[in-house]
């Protein structure tokens, strides 16, 4: 199963890959690897976060050519070592009206240009 994640306002396609190790789902929440990545609209914005037991992120605000939304994402710089699969990536929340999501069977998937 392949997830595409897309940006409603600008139509952007922020990420496409793989449920699983690619694109992780995880309290409601989804972490997207580097490589599944599409966009490079996510930028730091310094204000810090704490999970008690996820520990220490960074919010992330998300621009495309016509505005930004702050603190679309975050991002783990110093996560829990027993949690890898949210280490050093976007997290994004699944239930955020500015994000579209699609489940797409791996046998109907197009191949997107990166």
């Amino acid at each position: 199963m392949l997830i595409r994640i897309t940006h409603r306002p600008s139509g952007e396609l922020i990420a496409e890959g793989p449920s699983g190790w690619g694109i992780t789902s995880f309290e409601g929440n989804y972490y997207i690897g580097r490589r599944y990545l599409k966009t490079a609209g996510f930028k730091i914005n310094y204000i810090p976060g704490l999970c008690i037991y996820k520990f220490l992120y960074v919010w992330m605000d998300y621009s495309w050519d016509g505005g930004r939304t702050r603190s679309l994402g975050w991002l783990y710089w110093l996560p829990n070592p027993l949690f890898p699969f949210i280490w050093f990536r976007v997290g994004i929340p699944r239930d955020h009206p500015e994000l579209q999501f699609e489940l797409i069977p791996a046998d109907d998937a197009v191949a997107v240009d990166e």
